[in-house]
């Protein structure tokens, strides 16, 4: 009986352990995931605290961006912060950028592809060459941001360049899209004709003026020189004898004498985007960064795009890749800077949320913004045509900051009239030497 007792005593005892400490195959499952939760929480809490400084030289559809990164990034990796300071690109990021190359440079700066070839060449960018993240970037918008075979920065979109018109007013007076200047110049004698105003635009905003001064280089100046800009640097070329850099600056004058000359100085984008609409004018040498103001005005305003005629009649509608991530090569924080540009490129809904704001075209793989884009079509047919290109052919000759941005103040002095176009173009040879970093 006592080896029977005992026998039973030990069954007991072996069940009661099995049910305390073994449990069910799915209490072990359940066990392991929260200890595997448990772990990981721990993990999170080891990482260091990190504050990464971001200077933000944004475009005008840009600002609000920050705080999408900022929720995606903590929904990573909320270790890292990112302190921002935002500032106009145009005004107010280069001469920031020089401030704090007296100093110290923030950890990433975000500017645009052609800040690349003035500050990498300066050995102050970090390389991104090899970072897995790159594979998420598409091959086309590597080569603006590279520098001897080494990769320095990150084009995240682009945006098109060339005359917004307004369709359905093309369509009711007949006008055909214009290849020539004899053409454009059909449509603007008609629309004074009618009572319509060829063009909207706002040249109190000395970057407009500067940014469709370029356009016209690159199809007046750049086609046939592709290298205009090295060569005068090297004293080979002026502007005061060219005579395809005489025409650009004119072309900026046959726009002030089409539009409105006693608001354009005053008026700013914002109002000159909504006269546009509301179908005060025809046209707007402009870029996609108008879009936005377009379809925040009116969601169903109907327009496209061409590019602004040169003299031979072959004009490429422009693309300019836009927002870029540079990192410093002196910052002590590259391993979280990685991983900033790591959701950046990987976390496909934050793209889509971004280029869907900023209506802007992908330069990430595998996204395709959703926003209504009149204007698609007419992009779609000139890439068809082989009628694209990238204006960085000659931003990266011809940088912005003091010589490009300094050009467009001389364009405006000339447009009213306060100096000549010889004296316009003159002051550009004098600065050669801020031509280029």
């Amino acid at each position: 009986m006592k080896k029977s007792i005992a026998i039973l005593m030990s069954s007991v005892l072996a069940l009661s352990l099995m049910t305390s400490c073994g449990g069910s195959k799915n209490d072990d499952k359940e066990n392991g995931s929260q200890n595997k939760n448990t772990k990981n929480e721990e993990q999170l809490q080891k990482e260091e605290d990190v504050t990464l400084r971001v200077l933000a030289g944004q475009s005008t559809t840009d600002a609000g961006t920050e705080d999408m990164i900022d929720a995606a990034l903590a929904e990573k990796y909320p270790h890292i912060k990112l302190e921002w300071e935002c500032v106009d690109w145009g005004n107010d990021f280069q001469p920031k950028m020089q401030v704090y190359m007296q100093s110290e440079l923030p950890d990433i700066m975000i500017g645009k592809a052609q800040d690349v070839s003035t500050y990498g060449s300066l050995g102050l960018l970090a390389d991104l060459e090899g970072k897995p993240y790159m594979d998420e970037v598409l091959d086309a918008a590597k080569p603006g941001v590279s520098l001897d075979g080494k990769i320095y920065g990150l084009t995240y979109n682009a945006q098109y360049q060339g005359v917004y018109y307004n369709r359905d007013m093309f369509k009711e007076n007949g006008w055909e899209i214009p290849d020539t200047h004899e053409e454009l110049q059909a449509i603007i004698d008609d629309c004074h004709a009618k009572g319509i105003t060829p063009f909207a635009s706002h040249m109190v905003d000395t970057w407009s003026i500067g940014n469709v001064t370029m356009q016209f280089a690159v199809n007046e100046v750049f086609r046939d020189t592709p290298d205009w800009g090295d060569k005068f640097r090297a004293g080979e070329v002026n502007f005061s004898d060219s005579e395809e850099y005489k025409h650009c600056y004119e072309y900026n004058k046959l726009i002030y004498d089409n539009t409105w000359s006693d608001q354009t100085f005053s008026m700013e984008q914002t109002a000159c985007d909504a006269k546009m609409v509301q179908g005060e004018a025809a046209m707007k040498v402009s870029g996609s960064w108008s879009i936005q103001n377009f379809l925040d005005i009116d969601e169903n305003f109907d327009f496209g795009v061409f590019p602004f005629p040169n003299q031979t009649g072959d004009s490429k509608l422009l693309f300019e890749p836009n927002i870029t991530f540079m990192a410093s090569a002196d910052s002590e924080h590259l391993d979280a800077i990685d991983k900033v540009f790591e959701v950046i490129t990987g976390d496909k809904d934050l793209a889509l949320e971004i280029y869907n704001y900023t209506k802007t075209a992908p330069m990430i793989k595998d996204v395709t913004p959703t926003f209504p884009n009149p204007s698609q079509s007419d992009i779609d047919k000139y890439a068809e045509n082989d009628r694209i290109q990238d204006v960085n052919l000659g931003n990266n000759q011809l940088q912005w900051g003091g010589f490009q941005e300094e050009n467009a103040k001389d364009i405006a002095e000339y447009l009213q009239g306060n100096i000549s176009l010889e004296e316009a173009l003159a002051a550009a040879d004098a600065r050669r030497e801020n031509s280029k970093s």
